[in-house]
């Protein structure tokens, strides 16, 4: 059974989506289309926040139409020279796109699943138009994340797109074993308008394509050449040892 929209609790996050799957539950939220809350057998897996806040550090953010930073916010596509706004200003970055702090619209909405869109217009900044819609759906498994992103325009539009999950065992992160299978990663350029080159994580602190604490690394980092499964998967896992979290794509 679900509420009507217009009886679902609300917050600083707008109308809250609550789905469903036996020890599965998930919360979705209105703002950003994120992912708020998620826990299995009453266990968080993400470490999100309360109804009476919004999204900090963008946990459980929509990252769309770029993830991470452009430096400056200053890029040029399509002979179009653009200047973002620079929301991460102590560092003088556009960060995390646009969509982040938009209401999406209910689109499905069952026990056991949501799809919320939005559309993206033309602004200072990004010149072109998208629809977008991104699904929550419980099962078995875990949950799954899907998304689909249509050009409403007539010319071709730069895209990126990445979610901000914070994974969580509730333990200490020092206790925590992480295997992340990136061969490399993308450190930023001291120069905003020199391009980043990504930089192999081979005998470094960074390679943690072999499980290994996290101990007292500060982890803050792009990862890039993702190696993948025999179904195309890159599969990230963090564990204490007796629970596991899993993210895959």
């Amino acid at each position: 059974m679900t509420a009507d929209a217009t009886d679902a609790p609300t917050g600083p996050s707008g109308l809250q989506h609550g789905i469903v799957h036996g020890d599965h539950a998930a919360v979705i939220t209105q703002v950003g289309a994120t992912l708020r809350e998620y826990t299995v057998r009453g266990r968080p897996v993400i470490d999100g926040f309360g109804i009476a806040h919004r999204a900090t550090d963008g946990r459980g953010q929509v990252l769309a139409p770029w993830p991470n930073r452009v430096a400056a916010g200053r890029y040029t596509f399509g002979g179009r020279r653009c200047q973002a706004p620079l929301t991460e200003p102590e560092r003088g970055n556009a960060i995390h796109g646009l969509v982040r702090w938009l209401d999406w619209v209910e689109i499905t909405d069952t026990a056991d699943e949501v799809v919320l869109g939005c559309d993206l217009r033309p602004q200072p900044g990004y010149e072109w138009q998208l629809h977008l819609e991104v699904g929550y759906q419980l099962a078995e498994h875990g949950l799954t994340v899907s998304t689909t992103v249509v050009n409403t325009g007539d010319v071709n539009a730069p895209f990126g797109l990445g979610f901000h999950p914070y994974l969580t065992l509730g333990t200490g992160i020092g206790e925590v074993h992480l295997r992340l299978p990136a061969r490399t990663h993308l450190p930023a350029p001291a120069d905003p308008d020199t391009r980043a080159t990504p930089v192999d994580v081979s005998g470094t602190p960074l390679d943690f394509r072999s499980p290994k604490p996290i101990g007292a690394a500060q982890l803050d980092t792009a990862f890039g050449d993702l190696e993948r499964d025999t179904d195309g998967r890159a599969v990230a896992d963090v564990s204490d040892g007796v629970r596991h979290v899993r993210l895959w794509g």
